[in-house]
């Protein structure tokens, strides 16, 4: 198992790389918010080597406009994955299943050389999903021990805490095997 973090605009833009073999930056939520440290955790995880990979925060509604949205300012670099964060919104809603998987098939065709993957919680995989479609893997978060989450369905990423900062795990023998699984048709 490899360990990583993911962060937004509520963490430091130098955030600790020590022990980490990758990290999700939030890029951007709807169509209107863009994180304002996206430059700088970029630049943290890139100079630490890291897989870096890029979520948007679905809305529902507009998904097309979302996906350009989100591939509008997610930073393009081959080996990057880009994700899906799918979960209740702060008004309370969320993107229906359909709109999920919409946003998905529209981003991997707007960056075909990505990966794309569905983060979403233990309750949405397993009392919202529908489809079971993740693109090319799940992000799952299950606050239990780490690469232990309670579901039946494989995995990629799995975030088991976030005290004091949201830690996660990938299920890859090596840096090197996720950064080869990163590179799509590579």
């Amino acid at each position: 198992m490899l360990h990583g973090i993911d962060v937004s605009a509520y963490q430091s833009s130098a955030y600790d790389t020590d022990g980490v073999s990758f990290v999700f930056i939030k890029a951007t939520e709807g169509r209107s918010y863009v994180n304002p440290k996206l430059a700088a955790q970029t630049k943290t995880g890139r100079d630490a080597g890291l897989v870096v990979g890029y979520y948007h925060f679905l809305w529902p509604g507009n998904l097309d406009a979302q996906a350009q949205y989100f591939v509008q300012h997610a930073p393009e670099k081959a080996g990057e994955i880009l994700a899906v964060d799918w979960e209740t919104t702060g008004d309370g809603t969320h993107a229906s299943n359909a709109e999920k998987d919409r946003f998905i098939r529209a981003v991997q065709r707007l960056r075909p050389s990505h990966r794309v993957v569905l983060y979403t919680n233990r309750n949405f995989w397993l009392d919202v999903d529908t489809t079971s479609f993740a693109g090319d893997g799940l992000w799952i978060a299950d606050y239990v021990s780490a690469g232990h989450p309670r579901i039946q369905a494989d995995w990629r990423f799995h975030q088991y805490t976030s005290d004091p900062h949201d830690k996660n795990v990938a299920d890859f023998a090596s840096k090197a095997a996720l950064k080869s699984w990163a590179v799509k048709g590579g």
